[in-house]
């Protein structure tokens, strides 16, 4: 009788020390091994809102007589006046005074702006200035609240192939996230048809849907590196695009400082010439000039009285260089258009007639926009 209880006693204390590990392995299990996503959205995701705007249109107004009798019937007298537009979209929080980096299309020509900030408060918010040719906007956010802005990162730094992570309020859904990768860098906007504008995009394909634009898009490191502005649809839909950081940067002092950014140009209309374009135009036997056979930024036309048209520039002149610096196309020659001041001497080397030409360009602030 003692041998048998010693043996269960013996038995027991194996099946207590054989639990040891199990329960040691199940603790281990439930302590979630979250990733670098998580942690990243974690660092930004206090500084993303939701905006949304509300402006009153102006109807347009029809002859009465021409509604159907029956459609009168069924639906009444038609009613007149200005009604509501209502529109949404994303923002990011850039420092604590309340100041929100947007979409200039997002809060452009609205009456009433209205703020959600993570916690779910509300807050009126006033457009300071919107940016058309950037599509970039500041809302300042009326009050006195405690708000932890967003770090920013250095879009400089990207590279094709790092992580991407877009924040906002897609369709009204708050906090939403969605990752992907960087696609491509300086992606010219007038490729995609945006012939208005002045920007070159950070590529991703995280996804980014209507109400996005706006929100940030932020590195694996929690910092914004872009402002997600548009989505291309049809034929290479899935196709998102960014603002980078340092240009919004830049161009949200700017808003702060003035209301407005004024962008400098010359007036021409540029296209792109390469050796191979330039050979191909040469041997057709009914070409009125002959082109010189490089790269460089072409000057397809010149507008009356701009700047360009007082420095003597002329159509089929070819750029190629500004202010010292080799110009190989036209994006590269309005970069360095938009780095001038206004009414400040711009150097420009162009070719003509196989003979190469200085100029002096003083530019002008861009008319229609300021």
């Amino acid at each position: 009788m003692r041998f048998t209880r010693y043996c269960l006693a013996l038995v027991c204390i194996i099946l207590l020390l054989g639990q040891e590990p199990a329960l040691a392995e199940m603790a281990l299990s439930n302590q979630v091994n979250h990733g670098f996503v998580a942690d990243a959205v974690k660092n930004v995701s206090h500084s993303v809102v939701r905006i949304d705007t509300e402006r009153l249109v102006e109807r347009e107004q029809f002859d009465p007589t021409l509604l159907d009798p029956l459609l009168k019937d069924l639906l009444g007298e038609p009613s007149y006046g200005p009604e509501h537009e209502r529109g949404q979209g994303s923002g990011v929080l850039i420092d604590t005074n309340g100041l929100v980096l947007t979409n200039a299309h997002v809060v452009e020509k609205v009456d009433d702006v209205l703020v959600t900030i993570s916690n779910g408060y509300e807050i009126e918010g006033k457009v300071i200035g919107t940016d058309e040719i950037t599509d970039l906007a500041l809302v300042r956010l009326d009050g006195d609240l405690d708000l932890n802005p967003a770090p920013l990162g250095n879009s400089e730094a990207l590279e094709v192939g790092d992580w991407a992570i877009a924040l906002g309020t897609p369709y009204g859904l708050e906090s939403t996230v969605t990752l992907g990768i960087i696609s491509s860098l300086h992606r010219n906007i007038n490729s995609l048809g945006f012939s208005d504008k002045r920007l070159d995009l950070i590529q991703t394909d995280a996804a980014i849907n209507p109400g996005n634009s706006g929100g940030p898009l932020v590195n694996a490191s929690g910092e914004v590196i872009g402002i997600n502005t548009l989505v291309r649809s049809g034929p290479g839909a899935g196709l998102g695009f960014a603002i980078p950081i340092n240009l919004a940067k830049r161009i949200s002092a700017q808003l702060l400082d003035s209301g407005e950014v004024i962008h400098p140009y010359l007036g021409v209309q540029l296209v792109p010439l390469t050796a191979r374009i330039a050979k191909e135009h040469n041997r057709d036997p009914n070409s009125i000039i002959q082109l010189p056979e490089r790269s460089g930024a072409l000057v397809q036309s010149v507008l009356s009285e701009s700047p360009a048209a007082k420095a003597g520039m002329k159509r089929g002149d070819l750029v190629i260089s500004a202010e010292e610096k080799e110009i190989f196309d036209p994006e590269a020659l309005l970069q360095k258009v938009e780095q001038s001041e206004i009414g400040v001497p711009f150097g420009l080397s162009v070719l003509r007639n196989e003979h190469e030409i200085r100029l002096s360009i003083k530019p002008e602030p861009l008319p229609g926009f300021n």
